[in-house]
């Protein structure tokens, strides 16, 4: 099959692999019919992340048709159509039972630190990811969840991470009616976290970021106040002049290690790699908010150890909360919401690439090139119609 293979920082390419196989009578194989570019994938792309090896292929945000089940699947079926959340869960161990998926204790050797992520290198879990013709997806019978027929594909393949995580950012927030959210991060997770925070009540939402194109997608599309953080000389001074020298109600990180805004952070943490990525939103976050108000976190981060001005964090008494989003809790719940016609995924799909091409993906996403707010990737054989999908149909 084709696959993007990592062949280190800033090197990737459309190669073949072996197609998976069925390794355990719980899996299935899943044959990709769209699959994103993530801007947590960017932090493997620039090697922030530990043990990411050669070889390895990318991709937490896929959706699919089965094409094959194990012995014990008893749910899914071959030509059902399924979106896969990007975590990899058990459905049995005690933080599964909390619907804290992203938590399972089971799939990860390495789980004391982070649950199992699809594509997202040995340190969670190791298992090769959907950007890719097939992949191989672990307790079938626990993670996919088939696509109602009204929910067309673009909409689908951005429940399985990006809009789940947006949404969460804004439930990790607690917003209550009237509240001012500062999203930073016009990225798609930072685009749905703004849009997320109206459902929840916002009274108002500032979106922050530094690309112009990006400010002025978020701005139409979450109906949202924008900062472009290079125009402002201290951020946290910036959001209490906006705030009546209060501080915003929420603060939300959607952007993680690869953060702009501070040269110190960015020596320190990108380059250097003396800290688990730049902390540089984490203190706008931390400074911004008002005494008593809540940070929500979803920018991802290496682990283990960031400078993070915790002590501001005490004396402020604010609540900080931050996961991996349980993406199978959220879907029911979203699904109703693009059927009200509250909110649109693929509105933000800015781009449709062939996998053979994703060389050029990554750079385009990356470099944020052709003003690109999301790359989905289309694989040869998306649309391939094999005999035994229309077999089972008749």
């Amino acid at each position: 099959m084709l696959a993007m293979n990592y062949r280190g920082p800033y090197r990737v390419r459309a190669t073949h692999k072996s197609d998976p196989v069925i390794e355990h009578p719980g899996d299935a194989i899943v044959r990709v019919t769209r699959s994103c570019i993530c801007g947590s994938d960017l932090h493997l792309y620039h090697g922030m992340v530990p043990d990411t090896r050669v070889g390895h292929t990318f991709g937490h945000e896929f959706i699919g048709i089965v094409e094959e089940v194990g012995s014990q699947v008893q749910t899914l079926k071959v030509g059902d159509r399924v979106l896969v959340p990007f975590n990899i869960f058990c459905g049995s161990c005690f933080f599964c039972q909390k619907e804290l998926y992203g938590n399972c204790h089971n799939m990860n050797p390495q789980s004391t630190a982070v649950g199992s992520i699809y594509g997202y290198s040995h340190t969670a879990g190791g298992y090769d990811g959907g950007q890719a013709e097939y992949v191989r997806v672990p307790m079938a019978d626990v993670g996919p969840i088939k696509i109602p027929d009204d929910i067309v594909d673009d909409d689908a393949v951005l429940l399985t991470d990006a809009l789940p995580t947006g949404y969460q950012a804004a439930e990790m927030g607690s917003i209550e009616e009237g509240d001012t959210v500062v999203v930073f991060g016009a990225g798609p997770v930072g685009i749905f976290a703004a849009k997320s925070a109206w459902l929840f009540g916002a009274g108002r939402v500032i979106v922050v970021d530094e690309l112009e194109y990006r400010l002025e997608f978020v701005k139409n599309y979450a109906q949202c106040e924008v900062v472009n953080f290079k125009d402002v000389g201290d951020m946290a001074l910036h959001i209490k002049k906006m705030t009546d020298w209060l501080g915003a109600d929420v603060c939300i990180d959607a952007v993680g290690c690869d953060a702009a805004g501070s040269v110190a952070q960015t020596v320190t943490g990108r380059l250097m790699k003396m800290q688990a990525g730049a902390a540089t939103v984490l203190h706008w976050c931390i400074n911004s908010v008002r005494k008593g108000g809540n940070v929500s976190i979803v920018g991802v981060y290496g682990p283990t150890f960031n400078a993070v001005p915790i002590g501001n964090a005490l004396n402020k008494g604010i609540t900080m909360r931050m996961n991996q989003a349980s993406v199978k809790r959220h879907v029911p719940r979203l699904i109703e919401h693009i059927r009200a016609g509250h909110i649109d995924p693929k509105q933000i799909i800015t781009h449709r690439i062939p996998l053979e091409e994703v060389a050029d993906a990554y750079h385009i996403f990356s470099s944020k090139l052709d003003n690109c707010i999301k790359p989905i990737l289309i694989p040869p054989r998306a649309h391939e119609v094999r005999a035994v999908t229309a077999s089972v149909g008749k």
